[in-house]
């Protein structure tokens, strides 16, 4: 079965369990996975039923489609995320953004834990992505392009939408919520960064790091999607005295920060 089949089946068992079509995703990585509490929740969907998708493996994330309103509009909220540490190759990892943009997503917002590597920044705070460095080893697009989803050579000039961190910004200080802006580099994980690749990693032009994000949001752009997207800095990798992480440490500081967050994704919803 193509990767198009697969798409099409799924989007048709999850269409026949919703009322309404939704217009924004959200892939509630750390950080986001709160919003289901403040979510107007109208079906929810456990990973393990959906054909085609796998489950999470990962502490902190669960595994279902939630789906209702949220700022008054229809959002489809992915408690759970993949990833490629885990395993499954690209086309696994991003799946679920192309059962998005079949079910109508226009808007994908993501957010991620992620360390930092910029000297101003430091823990909890919020980084708006405005760009992002590809180091994982496999790419999402890689093999043989299929027309119906995406073009082969899709445009990477503005991946993450200027209007949507304008208005970010806008609401952050309308609300007094501290924002970063830097530019995000996927790595394929799941160990943490020693002190020298922190230290390679801001040279190149990177202010966070983290194990998600960039395959999904490749794939959104691939299929004509507008994207937000955010990191909770959870650590800071480039300290003079190298300190160790745990993954426990990594949750805490995002759930820290996560009301932040939440407030801020629900009011740019509103905005839109």
């Amino acid at each position: 079965m193509s990767l198009f089949e697969r798409i099409s089946e799924t989007a048709s068992y999850i269409n026949e369990k919703l009322n309404a079509m939704p217009v924004i995703g959200i892939i509630s990585g750390s950080g986001l996975g709160g919003l289901t509490d403040i979510l107007e929740i109208e079906t929810e969907i456990d990973y393990e039923l959906i054909p085609h998708f796998p489950v999470s493996t990962v502490a902190g994330h669960s595994g279902k489609l939630v789906f209702g309103k949220l700022g008054n509009k229809q959002v489809l909220v992915m408690s759970g995320r993949f990833h490629y540490y885990e395993g499954y190759d690209m086309d696994t990892v991003t799946f679920p953004v192309r059962v998005m943009k079949a079910l109508g997503v226009e808007t994908l917002i993501v957010s991620n834990a992620a360390g930092g590597m910029n000297e101003n920044f430091k823990v909890g705070d919020m980084m708006l992505i405005t760009d992002h460095i590809n180091l994982f080893p496999e790419h999402p697009l890689r093999g043989h392009n299929d027309e119906r989803l995406g073009v082969r050579f899709p445009d990477m000039s503005e991946t993450y939408d200027p209007k949507l961190i304008a208005l970010a910004k806008k609401i952050a200080a309308e609300k007094q919520i501290p924002l970063k802006c830097g530019v995000y580099i996927g790595l394929q994980g799941p160990t943490f960064e020693t002190p020298a690749e922190y230290r390679w990693l801001h040279v190149i032009g990177g202010d966070a790091v983290g194990m998600s994000t960039v395959p999904e949001v490749i794939v959104a752009i691939h299929s004509g999607m507008r994207v937000f997207a955010i990191s909770i800095i959870t650590d800071i990798g480039i300290s003079a005295v190298p300190l160790k992480i745990t993954h426990e440490e990594v949750l805490e500081a995002a759930n820290a920060a996560a009301p932040k967050l939440a407030a801020l994704v629900t009011e740019l919803i509103k905005e839109m």
